[in-house]
């Protein structure tokens, strides 16, 4: 598996349903994880989601945002090609105020080399 590895401009975005569909993704996250904007517009934001990542990473993530708190932690991301990318993860609950709907918002830079030794060697302890 090759990583693709972010520059340090590189700042991923998208936005999600609470079901966890993609509504909006930038150019940066297209690239990055090698597909179109049709190709993730409608579709779970699980299309990226690596195997290696413990399932209970995503719990605590969807727990906290459902209870209205921001998340943030390290991600690691499969690519349509097959390979994988680290970001670092800001996730957003989002209130639209006409509909009541909630929508999340994820931001999504490049970690450090160590953040991501740090991260890989916690989820490994983990499922």
């Amino acid at each position: 598996m090759r990583e693709h590895v972010l520059k340090n401009d590189d700042f991923l975005v998208s936005q999600t349903d609470d079901k966890g569909i993609i509504l909006f993704a930038n150019d940066d996250f297209c690239k990055i994880a090698g597909y179109t904007i049709d190709e993730l517009i409608g579709k779970s934001h699980n299309i990226v989601r690596h195997p290696d990542m413990p399932k209970s990473a995503f719990k605590a993530l969807w727990d906290t945002v459902k209870s209205g708190k921001v998340w943030s932690g390290y991600v690691k991301n499969k690519t349509k090609d097959g390979g994988y990318y680290w970001v670092y993860a800001t996730v957003y609950p989002m209130k639209d105020s006409a509909s009541n709907k909630t929508s999340y918002m994820s931001c999504r830079r490049k970690p450090s080399a160590e953040e991501i030794k740090t991260a890989e060697a916690l989820y490994k302890t983990l499922r």
